[in-house]
């Protein structure tokens, strides 16, 4: 039977980005919430740590909203933020860009973003305002170039992004249409192509798809922030499981621990209503969920 336990009440506006390091044995995530969005408490955009071997709680106050991030294969972190694609000091609370591939679009940021296993950057940007389908795919590659991908593809707001186990397609959550589609992955050449719909989230579900991930079997998981559950869907897209949390906004999910056989979920309280907040408290806490008798698997890293 699976166990959900609450690891940190920690009180994130818009938790994302859950990472597992494995030689800390640590969780990492990020905080993207302004101090504007949250409800109460210092909701400064932080990234987070969490020692499960010790308990041990650490946050760095971000200068801006930091919607994803990696960890690179020399040490340190990288990050999508609102200024763009940014190196993380996170020691000093510093950022220094990279790269900003929508420099002219003051609406613009970018968020939910994965490394693929040749060590690449893929991340979507979205519109502040959550209105104007004017968002796009990037791929930042360990050189610092950045290349927009799928270029006839436009959205408000990114998230769910995860590869298959095979390297052959790559998955993406539009959040305000409500839908989960599936591009051919070319992974040698870093292409995508021949965008699908996978699945419906706004047929099937109260909520928003947001973060995801896939595990060893090539399922794909998904957070249903406002919805409340986790959702697992088989390879061809058919519902084949549902997480109920004790929370309604769980926000993304990664798999980590020894085994990798642990989900870790954070969650957002910025969108949460007293109302709500009544019935399913704790959010905006980081989860654990154990006995899945599932595993995923290891998070490339940035570089090469």
């Amino acid at each position: 039977m699976i166990e959900i336990e609450c690891l940190w009440e920690c009180n994130d506006g818009l938790g994302e980005s859950p990472m597992y390091e494995q030689e800390e044995d640590a969780l990492y995530w990020c905080d993207h919430a302004g101090p504007s969005m949250a409800q109460a408490g210092d909701h400064t955009p932080a990234i987070r740590r969490f020692n499960l071997s010790t308990g041990e709680r650490t946050s760095w106050k971000m200068p801006e909203q930091v919607g994803s991030f990696a960890f690179r294969s020399g040490g340190g972190l990288i990050a999508a933020t609102n200024s763009g694609f940014c190196d993380v000091d996170l020691e000093n609370g510093l950022l220094a860009r990279i790269v900003d591939p929508e420099p002219d679009n003051p609406h613009s940021r970018l968020n939910d973003g994965k490394i693929d296993r040749l060590g690449r950057y893929w991340c979507g940007s979205m519109d502040t305002k959550l209105e104007d389908p004017t968002s796009s795919i990037y791929r930042l590659d360990p050189d610092g170039s950045v290349h927009a991908c799928a270029s006839d593809f436009h959205f408000v707001c990114s998230n769910g992004i995860a590869f298959s186990p095979d390297d052959k397609l790559m998955y993406f959550g539009d959040t305000k249409a409500g839908m989960v589609y599936v591009f051919d992955f070319d992974l040698n050449d870093g292409y995508i192509d021949n965008r699908r719909e996978f699945y419906s989230v706004k047929d099937n579900h109260k909520g928003i798809v947001d973060g995801a991930t896939v595990d060893a079997e090539g399922y794909y998981w998904f957070a249903l922030n406002m919805g409340g559950k986790i959702v697992r869907l088989d390879p061809k897209g058919r519902l084949d499981r549902e997480i109920k949390m004790p929370i309604i906004s769980p926000t993304c999910i990664a798999f980590g621990g020894s085994d990798y056989d642990t989900l870790f979920v954070t969650s957002q309280q910025s969108f949460v209503t007293p109302e709500q907040m009544l019935k399913h408290p704790k959010p905006g806490s980081i989860f654990a969920i154990y006995n899945l008798d599932i595993r995923g698997l290891p998070e490339p890293t940035f570089g090469t």
